[in-house]
């Protein structure tokens, strides 16, 4: 029997799956977050080095697929793929934008679009000649628009914005700073800006988005309205670029929807896509990185 990795390295955690020759998953294993440019080299090989040990692999793995966000230049592919090497993946290896490795696993045919909204975003996609696309994903200073960073961010903001009169009431400024243990704006601003805490507590604050929204908040609505406008406008950017000639599937996936679950409604309110059927993904998107390693085994090519 030969067995495959899938693995999903995303920014607060990465998930592996070990699985056998016939698909079915033997084992999973969780580690920390694993990004290239958030974290550095060490850190991604020390969370792919837990993942790999703790899967323990009857034997050596026949192939293996690594999804990551922002590897979409060849030196960094390759500067994974000798990582993995390093690591004792010697055989099949791939190395894909983890917006593939989710497209993959909501998507039958591994064509269509997503959008992956989690601390970043982005939208990918895949049309039946091989030929892809992508819009968004630049990082949090250039975009991440509807991420949950970006809400984080934003509810930040507003609430600073009516703190000092500049903006609407809203109750996201005082559950915000109960939420970081605050009282008054300087503390708020000097939290948001401490360089020695993680971007990634910023976007833990997009729950808290959700439930004022949930509460009657108008201004968490608002900015719940305007993410998911944001990233319905990444999927119709990709749309324009692929030919579809049916139907096709386009898959949300990422940790915001799980933080918001309201935003399913909205971008799907948003999209405008007359032929995109929407598909929720409730799969690990480690499953399409055990896909595609699958197709490694058999030959499959891959877009790009």
């Amino acid at each position: 029997m030969s067995y495959v990795l899938g693995i999903d390295a995303g920014g607060t955690k990465t998930m592996g799956l070990l699985a056998d020759s016939t698909g079915r998953v033997v084992g999973r294993m969780r580690s920390g977050g694993a990004n290239l440019v958030a974290h550095g080299e060490l850190a991604v090989e020390k969370a792919l080095f837990q993942v790999i040990e703790g899967l323990d692999a009857p034997e050596p793995v026949a192939a293996v697929c690594l999804g990551m966000a922002g590897v979409d230049r060849p030196e960094d592919k390759q500067l994974l793929v000798e990582l993995l090497r390093r690591l004792g993946l010697r055989r099949e290896v791939l190395v894909v934008n983890d917006a593939y490795i989710a497209l993959a696993a909501g998507a039958p045919e591994n064509t269509g679009i997503v959008v992956v909204a989690g601390t970043g975003s982005i939208a990918y996609g895949v049309d039946p000649a091989g030929e892809t696309a992508r819009s968004g994903g630049w990082g949090y200073l250039l975009g991440d628009e509807g991420s949950s960073f970006w809400l984080g961010h934003a509810a930040v903001r507003q609430g600073i914005r009516a703190a000092d009169g500049r903006g609407p009431a809203t109750s996201l400024y005082e559950r915000i700073c109960l939420e970081v243990g605050v009282s008054e704006p300087s503390g708020l601003v000097k939290w948001f800006y401490d360089q020695e805490l993680s971007r990634y507590r910023v976007a833990k604050l997009a729950a808290l988005v959700q439930q004022e929204a949930d509460g009657g908040d108008e201004a968490a609505r608002a900015l719940l309205d305007q993410a998911a406008q944001h990233l319905a406008r990444a999927a119709r950017a990709v749309a324009r670029q692929l030919h579809f000639p049916e139907p096709y599937p386009l898959v949300l996936a990422g940790g915001v929807f799980r933080a918001c679950p309201s935003l399913y409604q909205r971008v799907e309110a948003s999209l405008d896509l007359p032929a995109a059927r929407v598909v929720r993904l409730e799969a690990e998107p480690a499953s399409g990185a055990v896909k595609l390693a699958l197709g490694l085994l058999k030959g499959e090519s891959q877009p790009g």
